[in-house]
């Protein structure tokens, strides 16, 4: 990360939060990064925790920044891209709001081209987090490289070959640890219902949801593969897995993402 990197992030919350204490342990100097939220306890709290610069507003001081991370909700992107008009000079431009495109991001901003969407995911919050990226193809490579390496300050990063495919990385990943939570919960509600203490449920669901995501990651075997390896023909894993397939739950499982993508792709209609 280099240090004399100068960002300004539009929004101080979790996400904002997570990137800053990210580029930060990856050597940006605290001095050259500055965040703008309304929230007076937003600002405190990021000042307080990492000495940086914070403003209530957007204002011209702002015109020399390297890099402008735009971490605000969708709802509110466009009203809040009006504010940073004649603020704005010739930074790049990082969205991090889910739907967003990039024509729309750029005519807000009066006509910016160094636009770069991306879409981060919670686990980013303890630097285990994947964000999928996309760019107009003018973007230059030096810029990519800014950007790319923002965002591998919180996990993984991947760039998409269209900006289409982001409502796909939306749907997947951006909203997926919310799937994982949601299975864990079942995970936990079943121990409880079979006898369990629920703190011990909740230790062997969580472990086990873990420890088989590692084994996963760091297998170069199919995961296809490594379910049939545990799957004992007539065994108690076998009982579970047909219970999920006459219930359809891949099927049903993979409906909630193309949901999920359809949403996306809604948000982007709607702020166009």
């Amino acid at each position: 990360m280099p240090n004399k990197l100068k960002i300004v992030f539009v929004g101080g919350g979790n996400m904002a939060s997570a990137i800053i204490a990210g580029v930060l342990a990856n050597g940006a100097d605290a001095r050259n990064i500055t965040v703008i939220d309304p929230a007076g306890d937003t600002r405190e709290r990021l000042a307080k925790e990492h000495g940086l610069r914070t403003m209530a507003a957007a204002d011209r001081a702002m015109q020399d920044a390297d890099v402008v991370v735009l971490a605000v909700k969708p709802q509110v992107m466009r009203d809040v891209c009006a504010t940073l008009r004649g603020c704005l000079g010739d930074s790049l431009v990082i969205s991090v709001a889910a739907g967003i495109r990039l024509d729309a991001l750029s005519d807000w901003l009066g006509g910016c081209k160094r636009v770069v969407r991306a879409m981060p995911n919670t686990p980013a919050l303890i630097g285990q987090g994947i964000t999928g990226m996309a760019s107009a193809d003018t973007l230059t490579s030096a810029d990519r490289k800014i950007a790319d390496t923002i965002a591998s300050a919180v996990g993984q990063v991947t760039w998409v070959e269209r900006e289409s495919q982001l409502d796909a990385v939306t749907a997947l990943s951006g909203s997926g640890p919310a799937y994982v939570f949601y299975f864990i919960e079942a995970m936990e509600q079943a121990a409880e219902q079979l006898g369990l203490p629920a703190s011990q449920g909740r230790q062997l669901a969580r472990q086990t949801f873990a420890g088989a995501a590692a084994l996963a990651q760091g297998s170069t075997q199919a995961v296809a593969t490594l379910r049939q390896q545990v799957t004992s023909p007539g065994g108690t894993t076998a009982a579970g897995i047909d219970a999920m397939e006459k219930g359809n739950l891949k099927a049903v499982f993979v409906e909630a993402i193309q949901a999920a993508a359809r949403r996306s792709v809604d948000l982007g209609n709607l702020a166009s």
